[in-house]
């Protein structure tokens, strides 16, 4: 089978397509045909070794985190440690749910690491209730996208920064206010009972955030880490592998509450472009990789 690994960290070229035997699933394993994986800037800090101290990572390894894919048959989804950037992976039976029925299932693979950010942000860490004003910073993202909806879904009035290349799309997702980033910090007129941050930012930008949260008001950040101020609780989640909050989502998006907004369709061997581009900041929403050449 073909699958994108890498044997050391380094930048973008030592990622590789090679053939490898499939492989084989242990006990309470099964094997899973990949009709894709999805691209989430975050596997750049995996391949240049950012993450080594992290995650438990044994090299080489073979990339992706987000699979749609098919058990003898089924259609699932889920989140890997990795592996999912080739034609066939294993994982615990456990952790997969049903892939939702009005996509197509490539495109199903948008939604595990991303959805599951958003999901546990807006309605675990920052508890969004009806009514509040939220900020989304960095809504032009695949995290970000997914945020605005659910936000949104929550019942809040949602202000979302975005680049103009992704304004129209962020405005179609449900935000209320569309804010361009580089125009400097947010005018968010009055102050905001929270903001989600889902945007790697500079030190200076983060906390350009702080005053724009009401006292006693939140902030989560999935990205950068920001300090809280005398009145603002900041808080920095890491994402928790949930299938029961995955198999939310797939309720979501089969009750059309929860968009799949696709920006890219690509392949293995484009991997290393996807990587160099995530660096530079020319990657915006979700990309879809799939093992067909």
């Amino acid at each position: 089978m073909r699958a994108a690994r890498i044997h050391e960290y380094g930048g973008p070229d030592v990622i590789g397509v090679e053939d490898l035997p499939q492989p084989v699933p242990g006990p309470g394993e099964v094997l899973i045909r990949v009709a894709a994986t999805s691209f989430n800037p975050t596997e750049t800090a995996l391949r240049s070794g950012v993450l080594a101290t992290m995650l438990p990572i044994v090299l080489p390894v073979t990339l992706g985190w987000d699979v749609a894919g098919t058990v003898d048959g089924e259609p699932v989804l889920g989140m890997l440690e990795a592996g999912a950037a080739a034609e066939f992976a294993v994982a615990p039976a456990t952790t997969l749910v049903r892939a939702p029925a009005t996509v197509p299932l490539a495109d199903a693979a948008a939604l595990p690491l991303a959805g599951m950010t958003a999901w546990q942000a807006v309605t675990g860490h920052a508890r969004i209730a009806p009514g509040e004003r939220v900020l989304v910073n960095g809504a032009g993202g695949g995290i970000g996208g997914f945020a605005v909806q659910l936000a949104k879904h929550a019942g809040a009035y949602v202000l979302a920064t975005a680049s103009s290349r992704s304004a129209a799309i962020v405005r179609s997702l449900g935000a209320d206010e569309v804010l361009d980033y580089t125009a400097g910090p947010p005018a968010v007129g009055e102050p905001v009972d929270a903001v989600l941050n889902c945007a790697a930012i500079e030190p200076a930008a983060a906390a350009a955030l702080v005053p724009l949260v009401r006292p006693g008001g939140r902030i989560v950040t999935v990205a950068t880490p920001i300090e809280s101020s005398a009145s603002v609780t900041a808080r920095h989640m890491v994402t928790r592998n949930d299938p029961a909050d995955l198999a939310m989502l797939v309720r979501l998006v089969d009750a059309g509450v929860l968009r799949l907004v696709i920006t890219a369709r690509r392949t293995l061997e484009d991997l290393p472009e996807l990587h160099r581009l995530a660096e530079s900041g020319g990657t915006h929403g979700k990309i879809i990789v799939t093992p067909a050449r």
